[in-house]
């Protein structure tokens, strides 16, 4: 259909998110101009605040509000001894929901993938050998709770070599997961066992 531009302008908006497409983008924008102008202005306004307010903790690369630690960094009933790598900040929920892991993260920002052009450079590797080296407290533990894709195993046999140098022990979770599948999609009961059977690398 021909919408008039401001309405075609939202839809194709819309239509940037992932897994929307053109029915699924057409749906939200109607459903957005159903709103009052004022709960429309409370929605553009929460997002314009979020896009400047939200920033990369400077540790560990999770969400964190404006230049400070995140909420995890800065806990101080976290296990500073312990630290879990994940590839983005969903996975890194998707084991917070579990409510098993009192310590520390550090988030990637992605997988190795040569066939995308993706090499360790490209993500927060060089990050955590400097944070390996700066932290007050000596880490103990590295976990790597990365996919049991392709990408995720040459991700985790690079950190491996690359970490067993630096840290006492370096782990991987049990994965009780089916190879190919996404943590973030994996429900709390699985990410909890795996997280507790995890195995040396």
């Amino acid at each position: 259909m021909n919408y008039v531009l401001p309405l075609a302008e939202l839809i194709e908006q819309f239509r940037k998110l992932p897994g929307v497409g053109a029915k699924s983008a057409q749906r939200l924008a109607f459903q957005l101009l159903s709103w009052s102008k004022e709960d429309i202005k409370k929605f553009a306004e929460a997002l314009l605040k979020a896009s400047t307010d939200i920033n990369y903790c400077p540790a560990c690369f999770n969400f964190s509000s404006g230049q400070d630690l995140c909420g995890i960094c800065s806990n101080p009933k976290r296990q500073k001894k312990t630290i879990c790598i994940v590839a983005g900040i969903k996975d890194l929920s998707a084991l917070e929901r579990t409510l098993e892991f009192k310590g520390l993260y550090h988030v990637l920002h992605g997988l190795i993938s040569p066939m995308d052009g993706i090499s360790p450079e490209n993500l927060k590797i060089k990050e955590l050998v400097q944070r390996l080296s700066t932290q007050e407290e000596q880490v103990e533990e590295i976990i790597l709770a990365l996919s049991p894709s392709t990408e995720g195993e040459a991700t985790t046999l690079y950190l491996t070599r690359l970490l067993k140098p630096l840290v006492g022990k370096v782990t991987r979770l049990a994965f009780g997961l089916s190879v190919g599948a996404d943590i973030e999609q994996t429900d709390e009961l699985t990410l909890a066992r795996a997280l507790e059977g995890r195995r040396d690398c």
